[in-house]
């Protein structure tokens, strides 16, 4: 990972908290869908981006409480996260978007947009101005069934790892449910 790209990752997420506000008890994150090999952007993939641009079309204006950002490798979600007492909460809408895309890529390909390979869903925070702190939620194929229930709890968990959240202590009976892609890694940079 390159100085280059931390830099300009701490960059869009400054960009992001400046621009829009959060409220009280919230930490802005990074929701990055990113394919494993290829490019996954509106030039390579046309139908997935169609079904993209109508489910973001779909989001009423107050719902918008995010960044939707494109890069070659996948588009990239900005979003605050509240945190509570009981654990974090993370919007509706934005847990809708991320669904919306998996499912979109999975459609496009079937029309035709390639490469089929996977998607990662990762999530990732500037911790400071030298290093993004990331946690990779899950992997699917484009032929894997994506289930809303199963994308939120993998989101919800991986940010409470990522935030260092007291009740993301990992029982037996969370271990079965996580996906065994799953890796935390601390790093100074990665990739968009």
């Amino acid at each position: 990972m390159s100085k280059v790209w931390t830099t300009q990752f701490g960059e869009r997420m400054r960009a992001f908290r400046s621009g829009r506000a959060g409220s009280g008890n919230a930490e802005a994150v990074s929701i990055k869908i990113r394919v494993t090999s290829g490019c996954f952007h509106r030039e390579h993939s046309p139908e997935a981006y169609r079904l993209i641009d109508d489910s973001l079309r779909a989001i009423p204006g107050p719902d918008r409480t995010f960044d939707l950002l494109e890069h070659e490798s996948g588009p990239e979600v900005l979003v605050y996260v509240a945190l509570a007492t009981a654990g974090i909460t993370l919007a509706k809408s934005v847990i809708d978007l991320v669904v919306a895309i998996l499912k979109a890529r999975s459609e496009g390909v079937r029309k035709g947009d390639p490469p089929a390979y996977a998607l990662e869903v990762i999530v990732r925070k500037s911790a400071d101005e030298a290093r993004v702190d990331e946690e990779i939620v899950l992997r699917l194929g484009h032929s894997e069934t994506v289930r809303t229930e199963h994308v939120e709890k993998c989101l919800t968990d991986a940010i409470r790892k990522l935030l260092r959240d007291p009740a993301a202590q990992t029982g037996p009976a969370n271990r079965a449910l996580q996906p065994a892609s799953r890796a935390r890694r601390k790093t100074k940079a990665r990739r968009s």
